[in-house]
């Protein structure tokens, strides 16, 4: 099938970035998507929307600290809704924004494939290892 121009030109710019002559808006996007705790939030909220305690639960070994820049950073990149109720005590919601949840399952469905691949890896390293030894 064809390219379009338009896709040559996106493709060049995305390698050009991938490059890393400078920290391009791609280039940290896909950092904040892919970070350690940004593919583990993502994925949580697939599910359904969280209170920040309860998110930080689900995800285990995460100091408030890092999640806190984390929900962060996924809503200034419009991946993350943050709903602040005017209560008290105050309540806190967070879920996915639509953008987010495309993200989200990307993410979830290369999680998976490590999952599933997982025992190829490990075969792998096994027979690295063994050829570095001998």
């Amino acid at each position: 099938m064809p390219v379009s121009t338009h896709e040559v030109e996106q493709r060049a710019k995305y390698d050009k970035y991938l490059g890393g002559e400078a920290m391009c808006p791609y280039r940290l996007v896909l950092e904040h998507v892919t970070s350690r705790w940004g593919v583990l939030v993502l994925i949580q909220l697939l599910d359904r929307p969280y209170r920040f305690s309860e998110l930080r639960r689900a995800i285990g070994r995460v100091s408030e600290k890092m999640l806190t820049q984390t929900l962060q950073t996924l809503e200034r990149d419009g991946l993350v809704h943050r709903d602040a109720q005017p209560v008290i005590p105050p309540r806190v919601d967070y879920s996915l924004t639509g953008l987010g949840r495309e993200a989200a399952r990307q993410v979830r469905e290369l999680a998976l494939w490590t999952e599933q691949r997982m025992p190829d890896v490990e075969r792998a390293r096994e027979a690295y290892d063994e050829a570095k030894r001998a």
